[in-house]
């Protein structure tokens, strides 16, 4: 396992998906208040970016912009068709209001 640190949390806009690519891996980190989400960048269902797509924050949720699955951001888990498998979720931690994600 390994810590990056990502950017500040007043760089990353609320509601809206941000792409990071750390170590050969495409992330989709998402705000939605004060809390942060990052989950892989590519949809399970077609290879597509996730961050792309629209955040649904009262449901914490990301859709992919191609075909409308969406992807729960505290689990990865797709939440409707046409994906049935989930994504990567990566443990994110704001210190000092620098967010960090944890890769394996």
């Amino acid at each position: 396992m390994s810590t990056h640190q990502l950017c500040s949390l007043a760089d990353l806009e609320n509601n809206m998906a941000q792409r990071f690519d750390i170590d050969g891996v495409r992330l989709a980190v998402v705000r939605i208040g004060d809390e942060v989400y990052c989950i892989n960048d590519r949809c399970s269902h077609e290879d597509f970016s996730l961050s792309e797509g629209e955040v649904l924050p009262d449901v914490c949720e990301l859709e992919c912009a191609r075909h409308g699955a969406t992807f729960d951001l505290k689990s990865g888990q797709p939440c409707s068709l046409p994906a049935t498998t989930p994504v990567a979720h990566y443990e994110i931690s704001i210190q000092n209001g620098m967010v960090e994600v944890v890769l394996p």
